[in-house]
């Protein structure tokens, strides 16, 4: 069910922004959408923070990859360990 969604997901990725958001969380640690924003602004994507903000939320709630640590003043977003062999097998794959 995860692999269909994630595939389904990276095959509307016309940008790569997609692809390179989970190859981020796939690296490990846990990341507020702001440092997500930075990285990427860094690599050249032209997103708006809102909308990173809303790729991040969307990975979290329908994909359901992303584990969420609410303590603190910023969310921290992690990629949940039992999705990430799957991930890593759909990024290699595509």
């Amino acid at each position: 069910m995860v692999r269909e969604r994630l595939t389904k997901y990276l095959s509307r990725d016309t940008t790569g922004v997609r692809r390179r958001v989970l190859e981020i969380f796939l690296n490990g640690g846990k990341y507020t959408t702001v440092e997500i924003y930075n990285i990427l602004r860094e690599e050249g994507f032209t997103m708006n923070y809102r909308g990173v903000s809303a790729m991040v939320g969307l990975m979290n709630t329908r994909l359901g990859i992303l584990r969420i640590d609410v303590s603190g003043n910023h969310n921290l977003y992690s990629l949940k360990e039992t999705h990430r062999n799957i991930l890593k097998n759909i990024l290699e794959s595509l």
